[in-house]
């Protein structure tokens, strides 16, 4: 799949390019998730070679059905962050969207530029098939999150009750596509 988004530089912050996963991704991938914040906030972490394939397989399978698009961020040459669009139906009007950063990059504005850049291509791309908003969800206890949907233009609409194999309550935020 030869998409690739960008972020512009800002005053403080390099340009980011979004492209999908590609199979030599895998290290930064392992490295990504060494984190251990990260993989708790994560269900599938990658803790080796044989989980960043599975990553990696999953993210090519979404791309080829045309309903999850995985995209790896990166600042110059570096992985620093994923998000993903998921659950893209003709004819459903929402889809989600998710995200991680890696430890290097939090608090420097990865996520809300990387996640404004894909809701933008989003409602671009799939308007015609019917989708008029994004949701955000995360867990109440991850205040972080809340402050990239916040910034990331989605807004706070319900709390939502914890379910496998969310242990927490979680937030949905929504963002509605602009009327043209």
């Amino acid at each position: 799949m030869s998409i690739v988004l960008s972020a512009p530089a800002t005053p403080t912050a390099p340009a980011l390019l979004l492209r999908p996963w590609r199979d030599g991704d895998a290290d930064a991938l392992i490295e990504a998730y060494r984190d251990p914040v990260l993989r708790a906030w994560t269900s599938h972490p990658v803790t080796g070679p044989a989980q960043a394939q599975v990553f990696l397989r999953r993210s090519h399978q979404g791309w080829a059905a045309g309903h999850r698009f995985m995209f790896a961020v990166l600042e110059g040459e570096q992985v620093v962050a994923c998000v993903v669009l998921k659950d893209v139906r003709p004819g459903r009007p929402a889809a989600e969207v998710g995200y991680w950063t890696a430890a290097p990059a939090r608090g420097r504005g990865v996520a809300p530029r990387a996640v404004e850049a894909v809701t933008a291509w989003a409602f671009a791309r799939f308007a015609a098939v019917g989708l008029t908003h994004l949701e955000l969800l995360h867990q109440v206890d991850n205040p972080a999150s809340c402050r990239v949907a916040e910034k990331s233009g989605y807004a706070f609409a319900e709390v939502l009750p914890a379910r496998p194999p969310f242990p927490r309550d979680g937030h949905r935020h929504v963002r509605h596509r602009p009327v043209s």
